[in-house]
């Protein structure tokens, strides 16, 4: 028997709801082999983070190596990579296996919390757009995401004049002119992000208040939304590394962008409607929802 395997590059999440271990759960649910690549160790449950260690570089080339010496993976979905070291140091070591196996790559742009507070390095995000996105098939970052893409891409309305990013910590401004908060501002920073980058970009529509949908945006201006019920669900931790993961799932299995999108937020619409209730804070998902129905 052999299994198509996705490679998860990201941290380690000790509350087992995100980054790796949410990777893990998702590709052995969907009937995938699962690889890692740990960029750092974070000790956090539903509620904290209380301390988080990033991998060495040289660790992180080396696990990389490691895998493409043997078990060399069908996709790659990369999550959180906090530093523009870190960023070099996997495009450096993914570039010449991706282009010589032809693998396609899922970049989930983990940049930005709940709050609205910038989680990695200032000038990590111009480090992300120069090393990781030339190798990503797919993009798929959210709302307030899209929002810090367009504004650094310098392709927002007035960008000529501003092109800035917020300190490090600091809060993402939210005014009207700024907040991504429509379906037509969505659709127009998805085109714009992926007409700069030459790459496909998911933009999930999941933080917004009055709707729940996720907008494909291709380089040659074509664009397919995807709706779904909002599912009223306080466990959703995890949920954009789940998405991700499926994504790279799918497209280990040969689907089409179009497909895999709908692939992955089928699984994680199950995933979130199973209810899985742990944790005194935001909860895990139900990632083994498709197993329980299989045994009932």
């Amino acid at each position: 028997m052999k299994l198509k395997s996705v490679l998860s590059i990201a941290g380690s999440d000790s509350s087992g709801g995100a980054g790796i271990q949410a990777d893990i759960k998702t590709i052995q649910s969907l009937g995938l082999y699962a690889q890692t690549v740990i960029t750092a160790i974070t000790a956090q449950n539903t509620f904290q983070v209380t301390r988080a260690q990033a991998v060495d570089d040289d660790l992180i080339q080396a696990q990389i190596d490691a895998v493409f010496a043997d078990i060399v993976p069908n996709a790659v979905k990369i999550g959180m990579v906090a530093t523009s070291g870190v960023m070099r140091t996997i495009a450096h070591a993914l570039h010449p296996y991706v282009r010589q196996h032809h693998i396609p790559v899922v970049l989930d742009p983990v940049m930005v919390s709940t709050s609205g507070a910038l989680l990695i390095e200032r000038d990590a995000v111009t480090s992300l757009l120069e090393t990781l996105v030339p190798l990503a098939h797919l993009i798929t970052p959210n709302l307030h995401e899209a929002r810090v893409l367009v504004d650094a891409l310098g392709v927002g309305a007035g960008a000529s004049a501003r092109k800035n990013l917020p300190a490090d910590g600091a809060s993402v401004p939210t005014d009207e002119t700024t907040l991504i908060t429509s379906e037509q501002a969505q659709a127009t920073a998805a085109l714009r992000i992926a007409s700069a980058t030459q790459t496909r970009v998911l933009v999930k529509g999941g933080h917004a208040h009055g709707h729940a949908s996720d907008v494909l945006a291709y380089p040659d201006g074509r664009i397919v939304w995807f709706r779904a019920p909002r599912i009223d669900n306080k466990n959703n931790h995890g949920s954009g590394c789940t998405l991700s993961s499926a994504l790279a799932c799918a497209y280990a299995q040969g689907k089409s962008t179009c497909d895999a999108v709908q692939y992955a937020k089928n699984y994680v619409q199950g995933a979130l409607s199973a209810q899985l209730n742990l944790g005194k804070g935001s909860g895990p998902l139900n990632h083994n929802w498709m197993l329980a129905n299989i045994a009932e």
